[in-house]
């Protein structure tokens, strides 16, 4: 699917999702990148050096999961906003995904709103934890957000507002 319409189904995921052991540890990078382009952000913005390139700039992102703090540094930073921060250990019923917005209005930390898969469908409600958006993020604000957690590896979108 990813080839025909630009969505990756969760078979062309499974490269890319963390280690069920590194998940139960606590917040770890997911990297949906999966366009050979000259692109480098993600590597430059992770001091602990968990995601890396290689020697061609044009390669995928590869991440180390074990040096991965969970610190978001990098999300705001992938002009392709094809990464994300998950939680599993949250909560017993609920996760977080920590995911970049670039639209208005910014929800309020306690906001509900609808959360959307990848195709923009509403898949739940959560609730907003946070909000960055500094001057680290360059108005690319990251917002947490608490879902169910078996919502982890769908919710990649919200919608403030709900339905419109």
């Amino acid at each position: 699917m990813l080839a025909k319409n630009g969505i990756p189904e969760m078979e062309e995921l499974s490269f890319r999702i963390p280690p069920k052991e590194r998940l139960a540890k606590g917040p770890v990078v997911m990297v949906e990148c999966f366009q050979r382009i000259p692109c480098n952000p993600c590597a430059k913005a992770c001091k602990s050096g968990a995601i890396t390139l290689g020697d061609d700039i044009n390669n995928l992102p590869e991440v180390d999961y074990e040096k991965c703090t969970g610190c978001a540094l990098c999300v705001s930073k992938c002009p392709g906003l094809a990464i994300f921060i998950i939680d599993e250990t949250y909560s017993e019923k609920e996760a977080t995904v920590s995911l970049p917005f670039e639209f208005l209005p910014l929800p309020a930390e306690g906001d509900e709103v609808d959360v959307l898969d990848r195709s923009g469908n509403v898949v739940g409600k959560g609730r907003v934890l946070k909000v960055r958006n500094g001057k680290y993020e360059d108005k690319t604000p990251v917002i947490t957000v608490a879902v169910p957690k078996e919502l982890s590896m769908v919710v990649r979108n919200i919608r403030v507002g709900g339905a419109k």
